[in-house]
């Protein structure tokens, strides 16, 4: 009985644990737009690419995400992964719409960003600069929690 308390403890804390990144996560707000539960994961040595997830949500017209950049990558793209045939396929897009009233929501498997050229490891408990820019509301800096790589779905297949 004192192991399974033991063994109850240790899952709550592993648990707590993943859920540190949503404690640090901020939302930001630029014109009319609100972003949401932006993160990342956690990467290993050698591993040179991240995804990055978030919800955009629009108050007001139109707006488009025409880039990101970030200080840990050489290079942020705006990723979708999309079926072609019976294969799911990820490309890189130019931009992506927020529509107006509305919300897009950047996850696993979906429209997202991807970190390429990542400088050195990303931790989980870190946090991660991004800047992002949109064609109407101009740019805002958000920092992306890292996330343990079992976090919200497991790792990301490129």
């Amino acid at each position: 009985m004192k192991s399974n308390t033991l063994l109850n403890a240790l899952l709550l804390a592993v648990m707590g644990f993943g859920l540190v990144g949503f404690a640090q996560a901020q939302n930001a707000k630029v014109g009319s737009l609100q972003i949401e539960n932006a993160y990342t994961r956690s990467t290993v040595p050698g591993q040179m690419a991240a995804g990055g997830f978030m919800k955009i949500e629009n108050k007001g017209g139109v707006d488009l995400l025409v880039s990101a950049s970030s200080p840990v990558a050489g290079e942020v793209q705006l990723h979708e992964m999309a079926m072609e045939g019976n294969v799911m396929k990820m490309r890189q897009v130019k931009d992506i719409p927020v529509p107006a009233g509305g919300a897009v929501e950047l996850k696993p498997g979906g429209m997202h960003l991807m970190f390429m050229n990542i400088k050195a490891p990303l931790a989980a408990g870190e946090t991660v600069p991004v800047k992002l820019k949109f064609a109407k509301a101009g740019e805002v800096e958000v920092k992306f929690p890292v996330n343990a790589m079992g976090a919200h779905g497991g790792a990301m297949k490129h």
